[in-house]
């Protein structure tokens, strides 16, 4: 595919989209071309064509030109004049469900990173409570949009118009289950537990009372027990039921990245090298997950880098299994998966510009 496009990102105020922005203005593929950057722009702000964007950054000025670019007001007419191919939402998952209908029906190719297409099975849908639920539409769309995580759907993403980016704690447990369920080693009888926690970071820019730095700081606490978001994810992508698996996450006291343990039996005992077998053989040509063969994974080691690492310990009989798999929230879990899946849309190295 051509090498020349042109890229949008609605939603660049965030952390994602701070990171996202960061990763699209050094891309090489990208060089020359830096993103139409969008969104709402306040009326004392319109006089100037919007706001310069490293005064909502200041870490992105350079010499990648980025003293010259605006965040200007959002509009169609906006996106078709500066000739936009592809268009990455970090909005937020109601307005993400807006706006992608037109996208597509304006001929855009769409990374959206919300959680507005990201679940094919209206039960596990029915958490956001979208208004459109049900309607031809929504269904329409939905099935067109293609889960973007590279490692389980790389083909697919490759001809895909709309692809809805993973969330953060969703990618860090399913790329360490998936291989070893499709393999079919696990006794699902005896149930998963997926015990995750993210730096504060994870819960977005705007602030609230649990993200507080008097409530954050020196503490950690469970929430979403049985009911977060992520959890029909888990369910649609790595093949199990509800009963099958028990996610609980934790908001951890530091800024960024997710560190999940996860517990599961295995239905015959295995040894570390059959184990070790299945998950080389999954991720063959997958660059951006890095397997540890004997010590286990840390944030630290994952923190402002676009890598999965995955690692994993078995009981004296190998029956059992303790999985550790980390990565930066805002990066893997996020902005760098999404150019991850622009890399595979137009047909470029998967891991250019990430690495």
């Amino acid at each position: 595919m051509s090498d020349s496009i042109q890229t949008a990102v609605v939603g660049v105020t965030g952390y994602a989209g701070a990171e996202l922005a960061r990763l699209l203005l050094r891309h090489p593929r990208l060089h020359g071309k830096p993103p139409v950057f969008a969104g709402r722009v306040d009326q004392k702000d319109l006089a100037r064509g919007g706001v310069p964007l490293i005064e909502i950054h200041p870490h992105l000025a350079g010499g990648n030109g980025s003293g010259q670019l605006m965040q200007e007001p959002f509009s169609w007419e906006l996106l078709a004049r500066r000739g936009v191919d592809v268009l990455f939402l970090a909005t937020p998952h109601e307005q993400s469900r807006q706006w992608v209908p037109e996208a597509l029906a304006r001929g855009l190719r769409v990374i959206d990173l919300s959680g507005a297409w990201r679940l094919t099975d209206a039960a596990n849908r029915a958490v956001y409570a979208f208004d459109d639920e049900g309607s031809e539409q929504a269904a329409a769309i939905q099935a067109q949009a293609v889960y973007g995580m590279p490692e389980l759907h790389r083909a697919r993403i490759a001809g895909a118009r709309l692809i809805a980016n993973p969330g953060c704690y969703s990618t860090c447990v399913i790329l360490a289950v998936k291989p070893l369920v499709a393999a079919g080693l696990v006794d699902l009888s005896h149930g998963i537990v997926a015990d995750a926690k993210s730096g504060v970071s994870g819960a977005g820019k705007a602030p609230t009372a649990k993200t507080h730095f008097m409530y954050a700081a020196d503490n950690l606490s469970a929430y979403g027990a049985f009911t977060h978001r992520h959890t029909g994810e888990l369910l649609e992508q790595i093949g199990v039921a509800a009963a099958d698996i028990v996610f609980t996450p934790h908001l951890l006291p530091i800024p960024r990245g997710i560190l999940a343990t996860i517990y599961l039996r295995f239905k015959e005992p295995q040894t570390r090298e059959s184990v070790a077998r299945v998950y080389h053989e999954f991720f063959a040509g997958s660059p951006l997950v890095r397997l540890y063969d004997k010590a286990l994974p840390q944030i630290q080691y994952v923190a402002r880098t676009s890598y999965a690492d995955i690692g994993f310990h078995l009981d004296a009989g190998g029956r059992r299994a303790v999985i550790v798999s980390c990565l930066d929230n805002l990066l893997k879990g996020a902005s760098s998966q999404a150019v991850q899946n622009l890399n595979v849309m137009m047909g470029w190295p998967e891991s250019e510009g990430l690495e």
